[in-house]
C-alpha cells in the first residue's frame, strides 16, 4: 500500500447518511453491506421493497423509489449527504440507452432539490473507439448526472471480480461448461479487472475526499489481462484444465452473444450487452485514485481466490438465493445464476384457500398434473441409485421447513405466499422449485411455478434441454391443477357455511 499520502477517512463520516439507489442490484447490495460493517448511517433504495427485506440488513433504512418516476426520488434522497448511483437498464432490451438518460436526469434534479451534498455513479471504462450500447449508454449517464447541480463522482471500472458479477460469471460458466472454445478475436482483448472489495472500497471512500468531486476516475486492478489469460487462471483456480481456445476471425461478439445463451446462465439481455463490448481493449490509468485512495490491490489470481473462498464461507443460507452456495451443492463449478422454467395461472379463490392445497402436494396426493411424467422421473433416478422412489411425508397436510416430500426437501415457507423444495434426485446440477401466491388487486390469486436449476457443466446443460419440452408442459399444468383445486375446496367450504343447522 502506498502510504505517502493521508487517508481521507474521517470520524465524521458516521454522521453522514448514504442513500444507495439501486440497492438491490450486484454491486448496491454489497456496497450497502460494506456502508453498514463501516458504522455508517445507510438508506437502501430500489424498485422493490421487498427485495431489500429479503437481505436482511441490519440497521439500514428501506425505502421504494423508481428514478423513471421522478414523484419517488425526493423523498428517497432527503437528507442524504452522499448519494450512489447504481442504476442502469440493460435488462429492459434495446430501448434501455434512452432510459439511462431519462432516470439520470430525474435523479440529477432530484438529488439537487433534497440537497444531496455529493453523487457518486459507478461507470464503465470508455474506450476512445467504443461503439457498444452498453458502454456509451454508462458514459452518457455520467454526463447526465453532471449537468445537474450536484458534484458527481464517477467511477469507471472494467471487469469486476466477485461472485455474482455478470462478467466474471459469464467467464466461469464458459470455463467450467465447455472444454473447447470457438470464439471471436476479442478473447486475446485486454482489460484491466478489479477485486469487488477493492472496488467497494475506493467507492466507500471517494466521497471523503474532497479531491475528487467532479473528477472522473478509472479504477482498476494492478494488471492488464486478456480474456482468454483470465479465463485460464480461473480454470486453475477452480482445480479444472482451461478449454482450448479457438479463435474465429468471423465470429464476431453480436454473434457470439446469440449462443451464450445456451452456455451461460446470466441473464440473457445483460450477457448480450457485454459482450458486444468485447471488441475493444480496455485500458485504464488509476494514478489518480490510488493516490487519493491508496489501497493494497489484489491482482486477478487474488481476486479469484478471494471468491472460491467467499463462497465457502458464506455456504449456508438463511433462505434460498440466487447463487446461494448450499444450494448450488457447495459446488464452486455449479453456475452462480440459474436456468429457468416457470408456469403460472389465475384462480378465484384467495390465497389462504390455495395455500393448503399447495403444502398438501408430494406423497399420497401426488402432483396433480402429469403424475405418469413425475413416475418416470423417478424410476429413473432410482435405477441409478438415487432417492426417487422414496415416497412419502411426515404429515399428509402439515409441513415445517426440512420435511421431505418425497425426494424434495422443505427449504422455505412462507404461508399463503411461497414454498421452496430443494431438488434431492440426481443430476448433473443443483436446483429448487417454488411454488409462490400473489394475491391480485380485486381478488383472486396469481399461482406461478418457477424451477430454477443451476448446471454444472456441459452434461447440465444437456440435461436442463433434454427437459425444457417438459417443464414447459408440467409446470403450467400443475399451476392449472392447484387453481381448479382451491376453487374446488372454495366452494364446497362455502356450500358448509351456507347449509342451514339441523337440530
Amino acid at each position: 500500500m502506498d502510504t505517502d499520502h493521508p487517508q481521507h477517512d474521517s470520524a465524521a463520516n458516521n454522521s453522514s447518511r448514504y442513500v444507495v439507489f439501486g440497492a438491490s442490484g450486484y454491486i448496491g447490495s454489497h456496497l450497502v453491506a460494506e456502508l453498514l460493517e463501516a458504522g455508517c448511517r445507510v438508506r437502501a433504495v430500489a424498485r422493490n421493497r421487498e427485495v431489500l427485506e429479503a437481505r436482511e440488513w441490519e440497521g439500514a433504512e428501506l425505502v421504494a423509489a423508481d428514478a423513471l418516476k421522478p414523484e419517488t426520488l425526493v423523498p428517497a434522497l432527503q437528507g442524504a449527504d452522499v448519494a450512489y448511483y447504481l442504476v442502469h437498464s440493460m435488462g429492459a432490451g434495446k430501448a434501455f440507452g434512452t432510459l439511462d438518460v431519462e432516470a439520470a436526469r430525474n435523479f440529477a434534479a432530484a438529488a439537487a432539490e433534497a440537497g444531496v451534498r455529493r453523487i457518486v455513479y459507478l461507470g464503465g471504462l470508455v474506450p476512445e473507439s467504443a461503439s457498444s450500447a452498453h458502454i456509451l449508454s454508462r458514459r452518457q449517464t455520467g454526463d447526465t448526472l453532471r449537468e445537474g447541480s450536484v458534484p458527481v463522482t464517477e467511477l469507471r471500472a472494467g471487469i469486476i471480480v466477485g461472485p455474482g458479477s455478470a462478467a466474471f460469471e459469464i467467464m466461469r460458466d464458459l470455463v467450467l461448461h465447455l472444454p473447447i472454445m470457438v470464439t471471436p478475436r476479442w478473447v486475446f482483448a485486454q482489460s484491466p479487472p478489479i477485486a469487488l472489495q477493492d472496488l467497494l472500497e475506493y467507492l466507500r471512500r471517494a466521497p471523503q475526499c474532497e479531491e475528487t468531486a467532479g473528477a472522473i476516475l478509472d479504477v482498476a486492478g494492478p494488471e492488464h489481462l486478456t480474456y482468454a489469460q483470465m479465463m485460464r487462471i480461473l480454470a486453475e483456480e477452480a482445480g479444472r484444465r482451461p478449454p482450448k481456445v479457438i479463435p474465429v476471425p468471423l465470429l464476431t461478439p453480436k454473434l457470439s452473444s446469440y449462443w451464450l445463451r445456451l452456455v451461460t446462465a446470466v441473464p440473457t439481455p445483460i450477457a448480450r450487452a457485454l459482450i458486444e463490448g468485447l471488441r475493444e481493449d480496455y485500458r485504464a490509468d488509476d494514478s489518480e485514485i490510488r493516490r487519493l485512495v491508496p489501497q493494497q490491490l489484489r491482482d486477478f489470481r487474488g481476486a479469484v481466490r478471494d471468491v472460491f473462498r467467499a463462497e465457502r464461507e458464506r455456504s449456508v443460507a438463511a433462505r434460498w438465493t440466487e447463487g446461494a452456495f448450499m444450494f448450488r451443492n457447495y459446488r464452486i463449478d455449479y453456475s452462480y445464476y440459474a436456468k429457468k422454467a416457470h408456469g403460472s395461472a389465475v384462480t378465484t379463490a384467495e390465497p389462504d384457500a390455495v395455500w393448503p392445497v399447495v403444502t398438501a402436494i408430494g406423497g399420497e396426493n401426488r402432483y396433480y398434473y402429469a403424475n405418469a411424467l413425475w413416475k418416470i422421473r423417478e424410476t429413473l433416478d432410482w435405477l441409478v441409485g438415487g432417492p426417487g422412489r422414496n415416497y412419502g411425508r411426515r404429515h399428509p397436510t402439515e409441513l415445517r421447513v426440512g420435511d421431505m416430500i418425497d425426494s424434495w426437501r422443505v427449504i422455505e415457507l412462507e404461508p399463503e405466499r411461497r414454498m421452496t423444495l430443494w431438488f434431492g434426485m440426481r443430476a448433473p446440477g443443483s436446483g429448487v422449485l417454488e411454488i409462490e401466491l400473489t394475491p391480485r388487486t380485486g381478488g383472486g390469486t396469481e399461482i406461478t411455478v418457477a424451477n430454477h436449476w443451476h448446471p454444472a457443466g456441459v452434461w447440465g446443460l444437456l440435461y436442463w434441454y433434454a427437459l425444457a419440452p417438459a417443464h414447459s408442459l408440467i409446470f403450467s399444468g400443475l399451476a392449472r391443477s392447484i387453481a381448479r383445486r382451491a376453487e374446488a375446496s372454495s366452494t364446497a367450504s362455502g356450500s358448509r357455511s351456507a347449509a342451514p343447522d339441523s337440530d
